[in-house]
């Protein structure tokens, strides 16, 4: 072991769409900023302080595209992954950076009721798992009587 760990752990609200970069190796880049909220009381006016933090997150390939598809502006989203600083030059030949997080694993927060798809959406894709749970049922009864008829 290294002795060293760059994880990070987020929860936060995406503060724009997905911005997609593909590639001509077939590979693609999203990125998108979140952001996290922290809210205390000042201690000497009572007064109830609310700080953002805004973070650059980077999903590659295929966690990228459905990103792409299911985040929103404004969902909520749990996101684990490491911290990376990039350096570049500006026009002007100056050193530039940027800290983004590489994001390894996420997980959707949002309710799908509010994630501004319809009730009628949800109602047209349930018939097609329901039929399609009952339409494998009876191919599941004929295994289980075969199963019956064998001597061991």
């Amino acid at each position: 072991m290294s002795g060293t760990l760059n994880k990070v752990m987020l929860i936060g609200h995406t503060g724009d769409e997905v911005k997609m970069n593909y590639f001509e190796g077939g590979g693609c880049i999203g990125r998108f900023p979140l952001a996290t909220n922290e809210t205390y009381t000042n201690r000497t006016t009572g007064e109830k302080v609310s700080n953002t933090e805004w973070h650059n997150i980077v999903v590659r390939n295929k966690a990228a595209e459905i990103c792409e598809k299911y985040l929103k502006k404004g969902d909520k989203v749990y996101i684990e992954g490491r911290i990376k600083t990039r350096k570049w030059q500006d026009d002007q030949g100056n050193d530039r950076y940027s800290t983004e997080i590489q994001c390894t694993d996420f997980t959707f927060l949002t309710p799908k009721s509010e994630a501004g798809i319809s009730a009628g959406n949800q109602e047209a894709a349930a018939p097609k798992a329901t039929s399609a749970a009952k339409s494998k049922a009876p191919a599941e009864q004929s295994l289980v009587e075969e199963d019956d008829d064998l001597p061991f």
